[in-house]
């Protein structure tokens, strides 16, 4: 099933060059529908753990829990923290079926991919999106995370491959769960369709927000003990650790 919206008008809105900016109706004034000084606002995420992309104090550090057991992915590539207006923007095109913030995002993410690949990021050869339980596909009607990884395959010309990941357990909601309870809910919640299509391959997941990276956690297991060489995790934003600002 292909997750894009059918109202293609909407979404296309997004490639034209003469529009406005979608957060603040003013002229944008660049190739895409955000003017320079609302991009400039956005919470960029500068100070990061170097693999989880945890928000810290200083750049290039590690994180306590990956210095402790490193995650199954490499690395995690976040632009920015999961706060205004970000967290607003994500929160109407996953909930309230806002394409064009979603293809804005997901353009401006893309832009930021291809700055770290000419900084040397190596590239994945296939973008792999997080997959939605069966039930919950049908009550929402599409998976944002698709739409995100089929609109960055377009962007950064890597091939996207949504069905080799699927969700056995319609499991409770996560930001329902503490870090505990998330890795206890995701426990042989995914399956991996096709091992040869992944053996020795470098593959990076892609979702809208990294939380505890329980999620991401579980599927680059599955999908390095499938035989992936190198799995890499691509989002929008990085929320900080619970109680942290």
């Amino acid at each position: 099933m292909r997750c894009q919206p059918r109202k293609k008008p909407q979404v296309d809105i997004c490639t034209n060059t003469n529009h406005t900016c979608l957060l603040c109706d003013e002229p944008a004034g660049q190739a895409q529908p955000i003017c320079v000084p609302c991009e400039s606002e956005l919470p960029w995420l500068d100070e990061r753990c170097r693999l989880c992309a945890l928000p810290l104090p200083m750049n290039g550090l590690l994180c306590g829990q990956c210095a402790q057991r490193r995650p199954a992915f490499r690395q995690v590539e976040a632009p920015w923290h999961y706060g205004f207006p970000v967290d607003a923007l994500i929160t109407r095109f996953k909930h309230q079926r806002q394409w064009p913030l979603g293809r804005l995002l997901a353009q401006m993410l893309g832009n930021w991919l291809a700055h770290r690949f000419s900084e040397g990021l190596p590239r994945p050869t296939l973008l792999l999106p997080v997959p939605m339980a069966t039930r919950r596909l049908r009550q929402r009607g599409y998976n944002q995370a698709a739409m995100l990884a089929e609109w960055l395959a377009a962007q950064l010309a890597i091939p996207c491959a949504g069905h080799l990941l699927s969700r056995l357990r319609d499991t409770p909601a996560q930001q329902e769960l503490d870090a505990r309870a998330r890795r206890r809910n995701l426990k042989d919640a995914f399956a991996l369709t096709d091992h040869a299509a992944i053996e020795g391959r470098h593959l990076a997941l892609v979702d809208d927000v990294l939380t505890t990276g329980a999620t991401a956690q579980a599927l680059s297991r599955l999908l390095r003990d499938g035989g992936a060489e190198r799995v890499d995790v691509y989002c929008l934003a990085r929320t900080p650790r619970p109680g942290n600002a």
